[in-house]
């Protein structure tokens, strides 16, 4: 039998955070959602701010924010907030999240 799943490489950084790459497979609301975060994060650092970034903002935000004997799982899902299902087709949900994100909603 063959695992597909391989562990990511983890990296030091010099500031003293590690650094690992993920890729995450979400629903478009949730990106939108990540998008706002990422606007609401570049508004407080007066600077622009990618979605990985908002990410990690968004993790750390609900790590530290959840008592430790919380599953992991329910952390990662906890960081996130979806917003309700929509009866629309999957190509009109894309596009109003890119809408969302882009602010024109």
């Amino acid at each position: 039998m063959s695992d597909d799943r391989v562990t990511p490489p983890i990296h030091a950084l010099p500031d003293g955070e590690a650094e690992i790459a993920v890729v995450l497979r979400l629903p478009w609301e949730d990106v939108a959602r990540l998008g706002q975060e990422a606007g609401r994060l570049a508004a407080q650092m007066q600077r622009p701010v990618t979605l990985d970034e908002a990410v990690s903002h968004r993790l750390r935000s609900a790590a530290h924010a959840k008592p430790a004997t919380q599953q992991p799982s329910a952390v990662a899902a906890a960081s996130v907030s979806a917003l309700p299902p929509r009866p629309a087709a999957p190509a009109e949900q894309a596009r109003q999240a890119i809408d969302r994100i882009n602010g024109s909603a």
